[in-house]
């Protein structure tokens, strides 16, 4: 039996209309597995960097404390606690930014940022500005703060020294706070 008048010109579209749906579902497939892979990221550090925050302030400062009851002991332990932490923090944020930029480019959810119609957008932006906060505080802490109290620390002025250290400290106590909000943002903005 012979083919329907018609149905040779629709067999030579849907070859090529069948090849390009097949590659967009690839590509699509592969933006799932993009965004997934900078879900996952970017989870790991948020966790890295907050939860070492919160591991310092809650356990390794408080223990150190209890343990050697020598400030200069703990001072030197915490000092090489920061040596490690720091290079993983610094990394942690550097990879927060870079897989926030392809979940924003990737996820439907963002239209214009401060569109104050959108709650989901006003709880991300929200969310973004402490973030912000927390990389300009780290990166005082790391650039400016503690080089300041290594140098004070060398010279006979201990008042300054133990004022910039409580600066210090009580910066990583606002950074926690902060992380904590971001983390309820976060999930807020899962919730709408």
């Amino acid at each position: 039996m012979a083919p329907a008048r018609g149905m040779g010109v629709l067999r030579k579209i849907s070859v090529p209309f069948c090849l390009f749906a097949e590659l967009f579902e690839r590509r699509c497939k592969m933006n799932l597995w993009i965004l997934a892979l900078s879900h996952f990221i970017h989870v790991m550090g948020t966790v890295v960097w907050i939860g070492g925050i919160l591991m310092t302030l809650l356990v390794i400062l408080p223990g150190s404390k209890t343990a050697l009851k020598s400030q200069p002991m703990v001072g030197k332990l915490m000092t090489e606690v920061a040596k490690r932490f720091t290079p993983m923090a610094n990394i942690s944020i550097f990879l927060l930014i870079a897989t926030g930029i392809i979940i924003f480019c990737y996820d439907k959810n963002y239209t214009f940022l401060l569109d104050p119609e959108n709650r989901w957008n006003v709880v991300i932006a929200l969310k973004h500005f402490f973030v912000a906060t927390m990389i300009i505080i780290h990166f005082y802490r790391g650039l400016i703060l503690n080089p300041k109290i290594e140098r004070f620390s060398s010279q006979p002025n201990e008042n300054k020294t133990t004022t910039l250290k409580k600066i210090s400290l009580d910066l990583v106590k606002i950074n926690f706070a902060l992380g904590i909000m971001v983390l309820l943002l976060t999930a807020v903005s899962i919730s709408i």
